[in-house]
């Protein structure tokens, strides 16, 4: 089969399409014919080997964590999913790659586009989670921190669905999304606590950071200095600063329910990912600088 492969850490230019072994369902598992795989920022920190005292890789590697595809192989003992079922998730195996053994997969519904399907899974998991980690609730002001991308559109989402005021950080071009999400939205940069207080008179709840641009500091100041419901999920500076950083933690059965209640909003309109550009496999290198760049303007999709 043909997948995207790194053989050492480095820049974009260390991917490259090539042809590797298929890889087999064996018991309890289940293969993917892959339609579309999702780009992630864990992608590329990955790819610059920034990421092994967390999870160590083993070279050469298929990048790619979220998935949506068709099952065309199952093991010994899988009942739950059938050969030509369609499913969203997670990878096992790589991603970016035209077939993938399946972590943690749920039904993908038919109203439900490919691209839309690969890019919930992270989006999805990580909003939930972080939001359960603050017990924001309704009546209560949430200033996100990268509202305009993929995680943070997801959280914005779901936050005002609870009944939450939404504060969003974004570029002055992207305001006009992240308002038709539900957020008021703020720009980013110098002057961002006078702002948010101007969005915000009656003061902020909780926090939580996707950007991780060294917005972490103002955040405690808008909380009046405590820290104890400020998430982070990318400023390395959190420790420091007293702050949680999440970066997972979810059971497999969790993110599967999660995912099929996301799938669900998500085919009925009342969830949604905007969905940047979408590459062929042999432009995973391009796609990974476009994440990397941190100006997609939405979630990047490889579609092998």
């Amino acid at each position: 089969m043909r997948a995207t492969v790194f053989h050492e850490f480095g820049g974009p230019e260390v991917l490259r399409a090539e042809d590797v072994p298929e890889p087999h369902a064996g018991p309890g598992e289940v293969r993917v014919a892959v339609r579309a795989a999702g780009v992630n920022p864990m992608d590329w920190k990955i790819r610059r080997g920034w990421m092994e005292q967390v999870s160590p890789t083993t070279l050469p590697a298929v990048p790619g964590v979220e998935c949506a595809g068709v099952v065309d192989e199952t093991g010994e003992g899988v009942t739950e999913f059938a050969v030509g079922d369609e499913v969203l998730g997670w990878s096992a195996t790589g991603s970016y790659a035209q077939y993938a053994l399946a972590g943690p997969v749920a039904a993908k519904p038919p109203a439900l586009g490919w691209a839309e399907a690969a890019a919930l899974p992270v989006a999805g998991e990580t909003a939930a989670r972080v939001l359960g980690l603050l017990a924001v609730r309704d009546g209560e002001t949430l200033l996100v921190h990268g509202a305009a991308g993929a995680v943070g559109a997801v959280a914005v989402q779901l936050a005002v669905a609870r009944g939450v005021t939404v504060i969003g950080t974004a570029s002055p071009a992207r305001h006009e999304y992240v308002r038709s999400l539900g957020a008021v939205p703020v720009a980013y940069g110098d002057g961002l606590v006078a702002r948010v207080r101007a969005a915000a008179p009656q003061g902020v709840d909780a926090v939580f950071d996707v950007a991780g641009k060294g917005a972490l500091p103002d955040s405690i100041e808008l909380l009046g200095g405590v820290t104890d419901r400020i998430v982070t999920i990318a400023d390395m500076a959190a420790g420091d600063l007293g702050v949680v950083f999440s970066s997972g933690g979810t059971t497999p059965e969790d993110r599967r329910a999660g995912l099929a209640e996301h799938a669900r909003l998500a085919a009925e309109g009342a969830l949604r990912v905007q969905i940047a550009r979408t590459f062929p496999l042999d432009e995973a290198a391009t796609a990974q600088a476009t994440s990397e760049d941190g100006h997609a303007g939405g979630k990047l999709v490889i579609t092998p």
